[in-house]
């Protein structure tokens, strides 16, 4: 028996490879499937079963195109309702996989198709689940997402997530290994563990919503309070995952157009394009395309530009370091976004030398901020919530990167004004999108809070109710 989990950082997002006597079952596979195809050609093995624990919110599976290629079923719990040929397994149903068996549990509250797959050995002993979005180490998925689909509140969700994990999950041995869907940075949960594989007795011990004396009405309670609005692109990439998509082979194709400065400009001002700089912070900073959005691939990159571009249909040109054109194009196309149009040739070296005007954002050293602070000037922390809450600037004014467009009417008009987050990534995403509308007397503090924390400049954990606007 080999278990392999596959997990992508950027995503927090794990998949599974798993083989027995020459077969292989794939779980949630990213939508690049050639690293499954190489691994079992290396293996000697064949692809036989595709397991979706749900329809994934926050990425785009590869499901459809490693059906496709391998001939392989894909295989949903109860309640699925995909446009494309699956098996729709009943609560229970086994399927075996070389000397292997793996066990349909379906277990709903995530979403009403939620399903764990039980892993049991040759000898038919208990080995490991694959909980999907059901059960994350340390947390539970959101029981939020499918309220609409589902035609139930987030409480009546929850409901029935409690039910799951207590009919399903917790019956199981102590010693069962425990496989989530995500780890620490998901939006699929909120108290998630940076672990990526613990066992299900050590869950039992440590996890709030595993509590064995929890009543149903604490877990809804503790299970939905603290909920912040999910992704925009969430229910974009459901759809996708319900009824198929594009190979991305053809993604990357249509996308890896290189386009000299004046085609760049051209096809920027006649689509209605958003132009993407996926470069480090520190490079945009220095000079940027005006009005172009920068967003790293240093960072978590597919997932921000999911919340903040949120339509997967908008069409994108991007602006990437020389042979990160194509890593750039393939992790869009893992959140959704299929129209890239191009790549600016060059990058902004040829914008530069073609005469195209570039901007700048303007940025300051934490300790040269520390003897502005003594004149009252006004500072805006665009990290999370809860990150505010743990400790800030006393006199900083908490306004999320998430929820910045909520925000825009609180930044001063006429004087400058300062912008830090945890080390510098997301401050720079904030300034570019500021600066895309039309602000521009912001500042930048190089290094984030960090940065000022090794300054010396005070900070407080203190939390006044009525100042805080999320």
């Amino acid at each position: 028996m080999n278990i392999e989990q596959i997990y992508t950082g950027c995503l927090a997002q794990g998949a599974y490879y798993i083989e027995s006597e020459g077969e292989v079952a794939i779980i949630d596979p990213l939508r690049e499937v050639t690293p499954y195809l190489d691994r079992a050609e290396r293996d000697k093995a064949a692809i036989k079963y595709i397991f979706e624990t749900h329809f994934h919110a926050d990425f785009v599976s590869g499901h459809v195109t490693l059906s496709r290629k391998t001939g392989a079923p894909i295989i949903y719990g109860p309640n699925a309702n995909p446009s494309f040929d699956a098996i729709i397994a009943k609560d229970g149903q086994e399927f075996k996989l070389g000397k292997l068996t793996f066990v349909v549990l379906h277990t709903p509250g995530h979403t009403m198709e939620s399903t764990t797959y039980l892993l049991r050995d040759e000898n038919g002993k208990d080995h490991a689940i694959f909980s999907g979005d059901t059960l994350f180490l340390g947390d539970v998925g959101r029981p939020d997402l499918a309220q609409k689909a589902a035609d139930m509140t987030q409480e009546e969700l929850a409901g029935i997530l409690f039910d799951s994990l207590r009919s399903k999950i917790m019956p199981l041995a102590d010693d069962v290994v425990v496989y989530p869907a995500h780890g620490a940075g998901s939006a699929c949960g909120k108290n998630m563990m940076k672990e990526t594989v613990d066992t299900l007795g050590n869950q039992k011990q440590m996890n709030y919503a595993l509590r064995a004396d929890m009543t149903r009405q604490e877990f809804v309670q503790e299970v939905t309070e603290g909920l912040l609005p999910p992704p925009q692109y969430f229910p974009l990439n459901v759809k996708m995952n319900k009824e198929g998509y594009d190979d991305i082979h053809e993604v990357l194709e249509r996308g890896s157009v290189a386009l000299d400065p004046e085609a760049f400009e051209i096809a920027a001002n006649e689509t209605g394009a958003v132009v993407l700089d996926v470069r480090h912070q520190n490079d945009f900073a220095e000079a940027h395309v005006p009005r172009s959005i920068f967003i790293g691939l240093n960072g978590s990159f597919a997932p921000w530009v999911g919340a903040l571009i949120a339509d997967v249909n908008q069409p994108l040109l991007l602006i990437a370091p020389e042979g990160k054109e194509e890593e750039a194009i393939t992790r869009l196309s893992r959140v959704g976004f299929d129209g890239t149009l191009g790549y600016l040739k060059g990058g902004v070296t040829s914008w530069k030398a073609a005469g195209k005007e570039v901007d700048v954002v303007a940025s300051i050293s934490a300790e040269d901020l520390k003897d502005r602070l003594e004149h009252k000037v006004s500072v805006f922390d665009v990290r999370k919530e809860s990150e505010y809450n743990a400790e800030h600037l006393a006199d900083a004014q908490l306004t999320p990167l998430d929820f910045l467009n909520d925000h825009l009417a609180e930044f001063p008009e006429n004087k400058p004004f300062y912008l830090h987050c945890a080390g510098g990534y997301r401050s720079m995403i904030a300034a570019s999108i500021l600066k895309s509308r039309g602000v521009h007397n912001l500042v930048d503090v190089a290094g984030g809070f960090a940065a000022m924390k090794k300054a010396g400049i005070p900070t407080t954990d203190y939390v006044c109710p009525s100042t805080l606007k999320s």
